[in-house]
């Protein structure tokens, strides 16, 4: 076969390997060539006469010259026969020292040429090849360098790491000259001291800790796995200083070696959490990295750190079964034990974080519902983020399940702050854009608030039910007035209005005492509106409630500042009617009352404003006033006086 082709290299494969000599001894000697490239030129067919024998061969050459040499392992190398031992090295053996302008050492991974141990008797590096194991651990020795501690190979190196390590030398360096000065110590004169017949020395570690916590401030600033190297590195060359005893102490945890190492480890330990649950490592480098940890030689006092670098990766069994939702109790068994998914809580705030980071909200409530972590009580401020986490899931139905009315519950934390965050997240169905770890967070936070995707806001009936809810359940928000007026604005107009609502029959007024009353000392653990009671007048049955919501308030405690509370029912002055006519029941509270209101507008800036307000309700108590107790109050008016 010949055909014309341009003029280019191709590579001839050859696949004649004669079945046979699969069960022959394998022959070490290394002498084929590895690679065969033939140039091929172009050829007219009229120049190109084949035999009619030759047009039936599947393949014909017809043309050939010697291949071209790349470079090569010396023992690849198809021009010098190379002989081949396990571990000789005193010196060459049958012309391995023979080499061709492109042999490479294998152990140098470089030109021969320029390999100074080729024939160095102890190490001949010319006998070297891939098929010891001899020779490999001394090639990757001798290519990885310091890296070798760590059990890296080489195709895991790259020039990161290689920077790495040479930082890491050039560290070394410098700290053994700072231990060096720090054993010597200083004399008293060289600080500044004079104590007579004294002539003590002061050994301060502070200048050892500063070297080390600068080497670590570059380490920041490297790639991921480099900076996790030379941190290892670090805390391997000072976790094993120790203290001198000295005649003088400096009062500074630095110039402490213990507390100095402590410190230390503690920022090391910190960053490689983090690099763990943030980074992209495999799951090979992070068990390279926790081996290397687990094989410092801890002092006594830093013991309690041995185990701070385990960290499930984010494919562990566990941890995947309990985020898909597969696991709801956090434990499995693993060939007879008990494996329990606990986890540090460093570890599970920096999962939290991600986990925001990703939107996956679903996942991170799975995590918080079922890990156990080592410190309760800033676990339990993270769990009580689960109910914001629902809601950023766009899920406010759950959200509000999860926020068991108890008095342990994650309601009974709230802080008037706080529920006035996730009223107005159920209100607006937006949030604060911002990752937290803490609920307090969610309160004091410029963050812009957005949409929330896929979430609807709450309708009126759910929101006080949630209001009452937690009332219920945090004296906190009950007490407090400022969620009282915001409250009362929510249930103030009707939907879709900014007018008052409509007062309804007297009927329904007198019927709705009874109705309120039964709901609110309902003690169930959610709160029923029945349906007849919203029936006709839906708007004015929540306001009503929530109105005599606050009559019970106000009847059990002052409630300071009133006015503004009041001020809200401005526009629906029939329901301040019906707040007062039951405020009338306990004629000795509302007197109370009535000069706490007094008290106020002497000190308020708008209390001519407010005050013609109330003039135009209180009046119309005296028909209800034949049920008060006359011997404390006069059967008169009862008439607000401004300052």
């Amino acid at each position: 076969m010949c055909t014309a082709v341009d003029n280019r290299e191709i590579i001839i494969l050859s696949d004649d390997d004669d079945e046979d000599d699969e069960g022959c001894e394998q022959d070490v000697s290394c002498s084929e060539p590895s690679v065969v490239i033939v140039e091929v030129e172009d050829v007219k067919k009229s120049d190109c006469v084949l035999p009619p024998s030759a047009l039936d061969e599947d393949l014909v050459v017809t043309f050939s010259r010697p291949a071209e040499v790349l470079p090569h392992a010396r023992y690849d190398c198809p021009i010098h026969l190379f002989t081949a031992t396990d571990c000789e090295i005193r010196a060459p053996l049958a012309g391995n020292q023979l080499i061709c302008d492109q042999c490479f050492c294998y152990i140098c991974d470089k030109l021969a040429s320029s390999c100074v141990m080729w024939c160095h008797s102890g190490v001949c590096h010319c006998n070297s090849h891939k098929r010891s194991d001899f020779w490999k651990d001394i090639r990757n020795s001798t290519l990885l360098g310091g890296l070798k501690t760590f059990n890296l190979t080489l195709s895991e190196i790259d020039a990161h790491l290689r920077q790495a390590e040479m930082m890491l030398q050039c560290f070394r360096r410098e700290l053994t000259v700072q231990f060096s000065s720090y054993l010597e110590g200083k004399r008293l004169e060289e600080y500044g001291l004079s104590i007579l017949n004294h002539q003590g020395l002061i050994h301060d570690y502070t200048p050892v800790y500063e070297s080390v916590s600068s080497f670590l401030n570059k380490a920041d600033k490297q790639d991921g796995r480099a900076a996790a190297i030379m941190r290892l590195g670090a805390a391997e060359d000072f976790i094993q200083h120790f203290q001198i005893p000295g005649t003088f102490i400096l009062q500074s945890s630095k110039a402490n070696v213990a507390e100095a190492k402590a410190l230390l480890l503690q920022r090391i330990v910190a960053s490689l959490q983090r690099q763990m649950v943030m980074a992209d490592f495999t799951a090979e480098f992070t068990h390279k990295l926790q081996d290397f940890y687990k094989r410092l030689n801890f002092p006594a006092p830093l013991k309690r750190m041995r185990n701070s670098l385990c960290v499930r990766p984010w494919d562990d069994i566990l941890l995947v079964s309990v985020l898909k939702g597969q696991n709801l109790l956090g434990f499995r068994k693993d060939k007879g034990k008990r494996d329990i998914l606990t986890e540090q809580i460093s570890v599970v705030l920096l999962r939290t974080e991600l986990l925001q980071h990703q939107h996956r909200y679903r996942e991170l409530c799975r995590y918080l519902q079922v890990v156990q972590t080592d410190k309760p009580s800033r676990f339990q401020e993270v769990q009580d983020l689960i109910p914001f986490f629902t809601c950023m899931e766009g899920n406010f139905t759950s959200a509000l399940h999860s926020l068991p009315s108890s008095i342990s519950g994650t309601a009974s934390r709230f802080t008037p702050n706080l529920f006035l965050t996730y009223l107005r997240i159920f209100e607006t169905a937006t949030a604060p854009k911002l990752i937290v770890s803490q609920p307090t967070q969610l309160c004091y936070s410029d963050a812009e608030w957005k949409p929330i995707k896929d979430a609807v806001p709450l309708k009126r009936a759910e929101l006080v039910k949630f209001a009452l809810r937690v009332q219920r359940c945090c004296s906190a928000v009950y007490q407090d007035s400022l969620c009282w007026t915001h409250l009362l604005k929510i249930v103030n107009t009707p939907c879709g209005s900014l007018s008052g609502i409509p007062a309804p029959s007297p009927e329904f007024l007198n019927n709705a005492k009874d109705v309120v009353y039964s709901i609110l000392l309902d003690q169930s653990a959610y709160i029923h509106i029945p349906r007849a009671f919203q029936l006709e007048y839906p708007d004015q049955a929540l306001l009503l409630l929530i109105t005599g919501a606050l009559g019970l308030r106000i009847l059990t405690a002052a409630l300071s500042p009133a006015l503004p509370v009041l001020n809200t029912l401005k526009d629906n002055a029939w329901a301040l009617r019906w707040l007062w006519d039951n405020l009338s029941s306990s004629a000795d509270r509302c007197h109370a009352f009535v000069q706490e209101i007094e008290q106020e507008l002497k000190n308020t800036t708008d209390g001519e404003n407010v005050l013609h307000f109330l003039q135009s309700i209180v009046p119309t108590l005296s028909s209800s006033e034949k049920d008060w107790d006359h011997t404390y109050c006069s059967p008169v008016t009862v008439k607000l006086c401004s300052s």
